[in-house]
């Protein structure tokens, strides 16, 4: 047991440090309600949303929404 418990705390500080990155995709309309796909990469979720709202906001009126 005490040989396991180092390699256990080991990987349970790892997995703390690791952040949830991923790729996500954010699809806008335009006014003429044409579609368009925006690719983020490596964001948190929330970034991603942030990055999404903004686009829906400045370039894409007929707004978007993150897959």
């Amino acid at each position: 047991m005490k040989k396991i418990a180092p390699i256990v705390a080991i990987a349970l500080f790892a997995v703390a440090f690791t952040s949830c990155k991923k790729d996500y995709t954010c699809t806008c309309k335009d006014s003429a309600g044409k579609s368009t796909d925006i690719w983020t990469q490596k964001l948190k979720k929330s970034d991603a949303e942030t990055a999404c709202k903004a686009a829906s906001t400045i370039i894409y009126s007929g707004g978007c929404s993150l897959k």
